[in-house]
């Protein structure tokens, strides 16, 4: 059993950034994959950045490459997303997940174990 917590969500402006941070509970921690996804009002969670068990492989969504980097630390049960260059697009609450299945780790449907998210609004 993994419990994820989010922080570090907030109000700013474009061209800003922010620094999320995922808590995890569990001593299996360390053997997940971890995703960040977002959710606007009205549209579908989607992915945003994940990272391989070991923090040696990331993959991101096309909208914020070059703009946001996912990391983990496994010594502090901790996975973080800096997001840079803020776009007022990017305004959704944030979930961190822990993916428990195999499948296509874009898609909320391998992952499950949720935070209970954090928002981030982008002003223009």
């Amino acid at each position: 059993q993994v419990q994820l917590v989010e922080s570090g969500g907030g109000l700013v402006q474009a061209g800003g950034s922010l620094r999320l941070s995922c808590a995890a509970s569990g001593r299996t921690f360390s053997s997940y994959t971890m995703g960040w996804f977002c959710q606007a009002p009205g549209k579908e969670r989607e992915f945003v950045a994940g990272i391989n068990w070991s923090g040696g492989s990331t993959y991101y969504a096309d909208s914020v490459k070059g703009r946001f980097t996912i990391s983990r630390d496994n010594a502090k049960n901790m996975v973080y997303l800096q997001m840079n260059s803020l776009k007022p697009e990017d305004t959704a609450v944030y979930y961190c997940a822990a993916a428990t299945a195999s499948g296509n780790l874009y898609l909320p449907g391998p992952y499950g174990y949720w935070g209970q998210g954090t928002q981030v609004t982008v002003s223009s």
